[in-house]
């Protein structure tokens, strides 16, 4: 117990230095902090400029016996921003994860940013996650669970989070609204450019999550799960178009089922995972969703 407490009281410590040292650091409440265990907080880091965290107000609750696996996301039209998915990102850190977005925190009001981003700043997140993790001066010093590690996105994001999805440091890929295009004079410019080969290089667990027939993207990640047979897959689809529920109150349906996904793939929780084991699996039996399944029993 009193290990215990000095562990805690050096943690306070060390936030409080980081804060005075990082006075360009920023943060907001989102949604009351999500419905978790976790009150979650948005973060512009002055350490990390290039990106947006996510993660539980209370970092000091974590330590050698509770860490923080690692979320890494890309976001829709490869934005350098968050904007469209800070619900569903906090929603999933409340969770008990860091999550690190692509790109600056979202403004209050007003424009957007919407400048281009690009594949590699997912690995530049899991490599800042990482080396904080080893910093002895950092906040997040040795509580954060580097063997557990996500990467993700949506729409373009997910074409990035494919991209980059061959890095033995990940445990799984999770894939929104997005799919490698079937046709590819078809793909957007500044989207990456890959094939269906690219699917091979899928090394971990996999989740699609689409937005039925209706989502843009639908047949061609629809096409990316009948062509997935070495890895566990599994693909979930709402008709609620290319939109998703990124925007909905604590980033709706989408949020919930990819949080079970991360506590199962990231925590191993069983329970969590009842959505997606099975037959018939959990979420097939949840209003709305239609689902199907490789590779997972």
């Amino acid at each position: 117990m009193k290990k215990k407490i000095i562990s805690v009281l050096v943690c306070v410590v060390i936030v409080l230095s980081n804060t005075l040292l990082a006075q360009e650091t920023r943060s907001r409440i989102v949604e009351n902090g999500g419905t978790g265990d976790y009150s979650a907080i948005m973060i512009a880091d002055s350490l990390l400029p290039t990106h947006t965290i996510f993660r539980p107000k209370d970092i000091c609750a974590f330590g050698n016996d509770k860490k923080l696996p690692v979320i890494a996301w890309g976001n829709g039209a490869c934005f350098n921003s968050p904007w469209e998915h800070y619900k569903f990102l906090n929603e999933v850190a409340s969770h008990g994860f860091l999550v690190i977005a692509i790109g600056t925190m979202p403004n209050e009001t007003g424009e957007q940013v919407k400048g281009k981003s690009v594949s590699s700043q997912l690995l530049d997140a899991i490599d800042w996650a990482i080396d904080q993790n080893r910093n002895k001066q950092s906040i997040y010093y040795n509580k954060l669970d580097t063997t557990k590690i996500a990467v993700s996105g949506m729409s373009c994001g997910g074409l990035q989070t494919l991209e980059v999805s061959s890095d033995p440091r990940i445990s799984t890929v999770v894939v929104c609204n997005s799919g490698i295009f079937t046709d590819p004079t078809g793909r957007p410019s500044g989207m990456p450019r890959l094939s269906k080969k690219h699917l091979k290089k899928i090394h971990t667990p996999t989740l699609y999550l689409l937005g039925g027939p209706s989502d843009i993207a639908y047949k061609n990640g629809m096409d990316d799960f009948s062509q997935i047979n070495h890895v566990p897959v599994f693909v979930g689809n709402m008709d609620v178009g290319h939109r998703g529920t990124y925007h909905e109150p604590y980033g709706g349906e989408f949020a919930r089922v990819a949080a079970a996904w991360y506590k199962w793939q990231l925590k191993n929780d069983n329970e969590a995972g009842k959505l997606f084991t099975g037959n018939p699996c959990g979420l097939s039996q949840a209003n709305g969703w239609t689902v199907q399944k490789k590779n997972i029993p």
